[in-house]
């Protein structure tokens, strides 16, 4: 097999949807670095990061730049966001538990479908098309279903960053300040929760597939 140039493999590092993914990582740098001293710089900057994994998507596909190194920036970029957010969560909030919980899933959720496709032979991760999951496919197979989801996860997991105490503070309590705020706010609140649960319960539902896709591979590598 014909070793690729290094000038063609220069080039992949050097594709628009990457170059995007390395501006949305110096914006998440600069974005923790002043979650602290400035959180409504924070959100800002966060949820523009977050925007840019959608837009590094369309230039992709605009200029036939798709690429499994992009692929897998966006998606180390995005955990890693997540992630870091999470971290801040449960250091803000009791029980802090539950926002490591929800990393733990997340990122175990991701890893057992990466690997799951990688052995099924596969090029996407999102390629799902021979599960019988109806939820799995709905998300994976409809766009604007899968925006919404994600979308909403981050948007409630700035909010509650956004509304969180000096001092650690009971989740429960503050989603009832939550709950006080102006009809929109409240409205967001409400419709960011539904789409939060409906992706964890994706997570969910995903681990186990990929999970069963990976316990089934040894017996049939065995034949």
């Amino acid at each position: 097999m014909p070793q690729p140039s290094a000038e063609k493999m220069s080039s992949v590092y050097l594709y628009i949807p990457n170059i995007i993914g390395y501006f949305r990582i110096i914006i998440n740098f600069i974005a923790f670095a002043v979650c602290y001293s400035n959180k409504p710089l924070f959100a800002i900057l966060y949820f523009f990061s977050f925007v840019l994994d959608g837009v590094d998507g369309w230039f992709a596909r605009k200029f036939n730049q798709a690429s499994t190194f992009g692929a897998v920036l966006d998606m180390v970029t995005d955990r890693v966001s997540t992630a870091c957010l999470l971290a801040l969560l449960s250091q803000c909030y009791r029980p802090g538990l539950v926002f490591l919980m929800l990393l733990g899933l997340d990122i175990t959720s991701h890893w057992f479908q990466m690997y799951s496709s990688f052995l099924s032979g596969k090029t996407s991760h999102k390629d799902v098309k021979h599960t019988s999951n109806w939820l799995l496919k709905l998300y994976y197979g409809y766009r604007p279903f899968m925006a919404f989801c994600c979308v909403s996860c981050e948007v409630l997991y700035i909010i509650l960053f956004l509304f969180a105490d000096e001092k650690s503070t009971s989740l429960l309590s503050i989603c009832r300040v939550v709950l006080k705020q102006s009809p929109l706010i409240v409205l967001v609140f409400i419709s960011t929760l539904v789409g939060w649960a409906v992706k964890q319960a994706t997570n969910v539902i995903q681990m186990k597939t990929a999970a069963d896709t990976c316990v089934e591979f040894d017996p049939k590598r065995s034949k």
